[in-house]
């Protein structure tokens, strides 16, 4: 039974550790490195006849090129109101609206703006390390507990062992993740 219950804790160790990365992955997409991408405006919610609505079910988001956004909404009426919720949104970027889509077209980032950008790249990847670490501590104490009540000593260090390597693994993933947007964000 104890056996089972360890088992399951390593695979919820390892799911738990799945959506750190996971949210570190979405967290990273919102970063913009000065291209234009539909995930910019992902969650963005606009209000549809007073209900507030995900942007990409009122509208076709796309790029017309790397640096230009084009939102193209179904209902004419629906163009100032995304107008609206772009500008609340304060994500750096005016839109512009021709009566048919609207257009968002980024600039290019300044040096500072790079390495403000790094920074919060950084935190995103240190965020999702607190996370892989608090994981680790509820299996850790979880082993332990098992080791006192009666789970063979040697067999819940190898436990500990599998679950201080899952660390390890999924932090040069997550190493690996924010070096590569900063290399995306500083290249011009």
């Amino acid at each position: 039974m104890l056996q089972e219950e360890l088992d399951l804790l390593m695979e919820e160790t390892k799911e738990g550790m799945s959506l750190a990365l996971e949210h570190l992955q979405k967290e990273l997409t919102h970063v913009k490195a000065g291209k234009a991408t539909p995930a910019m405006v992902d969650g963005l919610k606009v209000s549809y006849y007073g209900t507030p609505t995900l942007l990409n079910q009122v509208s076709n988001v796309t790029t017309s090129d790397a640096k230009t956004l084009v939102i193209q909404p179904w209902e004419k009426t629906m163009l100032s109101v995304i107008e609206k919720a772009i500008f609340e949104a304060n994500l750096g970027v005016t839109p512009m609206n021709d009566g048919e889509v609207i257009r968002l077209v980024i600039p290019p980032l300044t040096e500072e703006r790079r390495r403000d950008l790094v920074k919060r790249v950084k935190s995103f990847g240190e965020e999702a390390k607190v996370g892989l670490r608090s994981v680790r501590h509820k299996s850790m104490d979880a082993i332990k507990k098992a080791v006192k009540d009666g789970y063979p000593e040697d067999a819940g260090k190898r436990l500990e062992g599998n679950v201080q390597q899952m660390v390890d693994d999924f932090s040069k993933k997550i190493d690996l993740m924010t070096e590569a947007k900063e290399k995306e964000i500083m290249t011009v």
